[in-house]
């Protein structure tokens, strides 16, 4: 895939995530404090039946994905796309209404991604 942006770590992670290669479980890879010790917030969607689309499909729907985060790029920590469950799962640094902004952002590009759960830290 040809990308004129720098990648964040966030993104390489997604992409990495893209191919079918096991991990380990997300329990154990997902970060629970930033650098500074501060807990991070994080949301869950869903993206119905998107290990079942061509292959194509689900490249575009990476880009996609790619493109949100990058412009994100200054809160977003973690992200994992799980195709096998059909779940992105994202950790952010707090900030308010953060996991909203983003959740809706993703949707605007990926209109069949729904937000299935959030938790934000005071």
């Amino acid at each position: 895939m040809n990308h004129t942006i720098a990648e964040s770590r966030a993104t390489r992670r997604l992409r990495r995530r893209t191919a079918l290669a096991p991990a380990e479980p997300l329990w154990k890879r997902v970060p629970l404090r930033d650098a500074d010790g501060r807990l991070l917030a994080d949301f869950m969607m869903l993206i119905p039946r998107l290990s079942q689309r061509p292959r194509e499909q689900v490249e575009q729907t990476v880009q996609r994905l790619q493109q949100v985060l990058e412009r994100y790029r200054h809160v977003v920590v973690f992200a994992d796309l799980n195709l096998k469950l059909n779940v992105l799962w994202v950790s952010v640094r707090p900030a308010p209404g953060i996991c909203l902004e983003l959740a809706t952002a993703i949707n605007l590009l990926v209109p069949e991604a729904r937000l299935v759960a959030h938790r934000q830290h005071p």
